[in-house]
């Protein structure tokens, strides 16, 4: 039958013992009905010729007032004709959906009225939690390519006056909340709808990529829709699809729920639940996380050499340090990517070696999308390279004559892919930051300056399905070398997604990591940025996969440094070689004690919201939790005073087990409180912070 279907069958015993034991999704003749005791979604099924709606959406328990009787569930153009789910459409099947993450749901396929597009609905929910994953699979019936735009993958229809009226509109990760019509960006991978009235809402997550991913809220109408940008957007998305060809949407999912006062409380249990068990982050296949990463660009940028990175190296090594990534200035052009012998005369193997040798793992910058005019690659195939509107070859990332952009969707990409190999399988690399824009930049601000115009390249027909292409080769390439080393660290920038500070779900389903940011300079006002921008992006987003450079080792507020990067992902820059052996051996401290608390708690799974603390902001305090909920066994709490007149502070800790023993420990293991979780939670225990600007860590250790 159709491809799909022999995928679920192909496995057949497998997807007979999920369905039975969790089936989720049951179905007449008229009716739909997803149920995983959590949440209800029920759909009308064109049982003959008729509509494809969602009738009603809801927690198992309690009300949900936001939802129409009828909503249009899905929206999409080909060549310019709209099809949504309030169309006529004639049902073929439905058969069981499963995937490998204990996702169960249903595939329902429906052909069009004009017969030129069989669609393909999937649902999955997932045992204990209230999200519902969906997805649509387009399929052309027709004799001739057809021109796919706009797609929304959710399309709800909303009550009116008190859902638009009163609700806030969570955007930016779920952290910036607004009202009125709300048309989202790039960084609205998570959005939450919530009426403090109705103590109601709905998360919608958006796992489309950078640029290319839309969420709107009452924008055009009563309506809340999530998918792929429209053809009127600024980066529109557009796929060419060809005859008897499919495409596979992103996955949006949604949670609907009730009783909740504050939509900060879905963004810190049911959000990150859902992301770290069954969303499929390459974070959560890895058995050791990250703890401590040191990065050599600041304050040697391309200055570097083998005497000078073995130096670095061992001083830290001795620091503490887990991972050692040698930044820009290692190679002799950008898109040649061969080794500068004057700078490194025996190789980067040997380094590697070295690097190994000191207990740590090596990692290489490389720009992934990126050549210099004089290289040789550019002279040979310099039609791999992104073209302008007016034809020319260019820099996405900025105006720079020095550097021209290639397109992934010519033959750069298994170029690219061969060197990467080689490095990290033949030399042995470990981590892979991979660097600068390959789709928009987050230094160029009009939009015609993005993507590729060339008609000539393999991969996209035009503009518009260039920016979908090269994210999506660009996926296609972390996952080859994932598959041929599993263990590969891909820490990919901000600048490769394309956006100031962007981090999505795409990503953190293909990459480890993102270099989110370069915050230089000794004072506290660099810990304020390292904070602020680790509480905006989680928990919506994996918090270790926040790569929040640039501190530096020898700063004189260092050890504030790496408190303050204990809620995301610590890493250092810097030249370790300047610090006093007590130095060292109090970084080797922190370090040591970071891995003995992921050891112990996974401490690097989780980040939770410090209660009582909000965003990190001068005069303030602020702080962070990453207490392991699923074995409530304890975890770390990080309390910052950011220059706040009160010197002390109460705190309290959620997500512990209320009627357990924890102790609450300082670095040292010196136990400043014994309490129950419950009193934890309720009572707290004071920190007093001496200093204007000033941080502690403790742990939470169940006695």
């Amino acid at each position: 039958m159709r491809k799909i279907f022999a995928l679920l069958f192909g496995g057949l015993s497998f997807v007979i013992s999920v369905v039975v034991a969790q089936p989720f999704a049951s179905w007449t003749k008229n009716d739909l009905v997803l149920n995983n005791g959590l949440v209800q979604r029920i759909i009308k099924l064109p049982s003959v010729n008729g509509n494809f709606i969602t009738t009603s959406y809801k927690p198992v328990k309690g009300g949900f007032d936001y939802f129409l009787p009828e909503n249009t569930d899905f929206q999409f153009e080909v060549d310019s004709k709209v099809y949504s789910g309030k169309d006529l459409w004639t049902l073929e099947n439905i058969v069981p959906f499963t995937d490998s993450r204990s996702g169960a749901g249903a595939a329902v396929y429906l052909l069009s009225e004009d017969k030129t597009i069989e669609l393909t609905v999937q649902f999955l929910l997932y045992p204990g939690s209230p999200a519902i994953l969906k997805n649509l699979v387009v399929k052309n019936l027709s004799q001739h390519s057809v021109q796919l735009e706009s797609v929304d993958i959710e399309k709800f229809d909303i009550t009116t006056y008190s859902a638009p009226t009163f609700s806030w509109i969570c955007h930016d990760y779920g952290r910036r909340r607004s009202i009125g019509p709300y048309d989202g960006t790039m960084q609205d991978a998570l959005i939450i709808v919530h009426n403090s009235d109705w103590k109601q809402g709905i998360v919608i997550g958006n796992e489309a990529s950078g640029a290319i991913k839309h969420t709107s809220v009452f924008w055009d109408g009563l309506t809340i829709c999530s998918g792929l940008t429209h053809k009127d957007a600024r980066f529109p998305f557009r796929k060419y699809i060809e005859p008897g060809d499919s495409f596979v949407t992103p996955q949006v999912f949604t949670i609907v729920y009730n009783n909740h006062k504050d939509p900060d409380e879905m963004l810190n249990t049911a959000v990150p639940e859902f992301v770290n068990k069954y969303m499929g982050t390459r974070l959560s296949s890895l058995q050791q996380k990250p703890t401590f990463v040191y990065n050599t660009w600041e304050p040697f940028g391309k200055n570097i050499n083998e005497k000078l990175v073995m130096e670095l190296a061992k001083a830290a090594a001795a620091a503490g340090m887990k991972e050692f990534v040698i930044d820009d200035g290692w190679q002799t052009n950008y898109g040649d990517w061969e080794i500068d012998k004057t700078k490194f005369p025996h190789g980067l193997k040997p380094v590697f070696d070295y690097i190994k040798s000191l207990g740590m793992k090596p990692g290489l910058w490389v720009s992934v999308g990126t050549a210099s005019p004089h290289s040789n690659i550019y002279w040979e195939h310099p039609e791999w390279f992104v073209k302008d509107v007016s034809g020319k070859p260019i820099s996405l990332l900025i105006v720079d004559t020095g550097k021209y952009t290639a397109c992934f969707g010519t033959g750069w990409y298994g170029y690219i892919k061969n060197i990467l190999l080689k490095l990290s399988l033949d030399y042995g690399l470990e981590y892979l930051k991979l660097d600068f824009s390959v789709v928009t930049s987050p230094y160029r601000y009009n939009p015609i300056e993005s993507g590729c115009y060339a008609t000539d390249h393999p991969g996209h027909k035009d503009h518009n399905e260039s920016l979908y292409t090269n994210y999506e080769q660009v996926w296609k390439l972390f996952d080859e070398l994932h598959a041929a080393k599993p263990n590969l660290f891909i820490d990919c920038t901000f600048e490769t997604m394309g956006g100031l500070q962007l981090i999505d779900y795409a990503m953190v389903k293909h990459a480890e990591g993102n270099w989110l940011s370069n915050f230089s300079g000794p004072g506290e006002k660099v810990d304020l940025r390292i904070r602020n921008m680790a509480w905006w992006r989680s928990p919506a987003i994996p918090a270790t996969a926040l790569v929040i450079g640039n501190p530096e080792m020898q700063d004189s507020l260092w050890e504030l440094h790496i408190k303050s990067l204990a809620g995301a992902l610590p890493i250092m820059l810097g030249d370790p070689r300047k610090l006093s052996p007590a130095d060292l051996a109090r970084y080797r401290r922190y370090a040591d004690w970071l891995q003995l608390m992921d050891k112990q708690y996974q401490v690097m799974t989780y980040r939770q919201d410090l209660p009582g603390f909000g965003e990190p902001m001068e005069g303030m305090w602020d702080g962070f939790e990453r207490i392991n909920t699923e074995t409530k066994s304890g975890g770390i709490i990080g309390v910052f005073r950011q220059g706040a007149v009160e010197g002390r502070r109460l705190v309290t800790v959620n997500y512990l087990e209320p009627s357990k023993v924890y102790d609450v420990k300082k670095m040292d293991g010196q136990v400043i409180t014994t309490l129950s979780g419950k009193e934890l939670r309720d009572k707290g225990f004071e920190v007093k912070l001496d200093k204007l600007y000033d941080g502690a860590l403790f742990e939470v250790a169940l006695k």
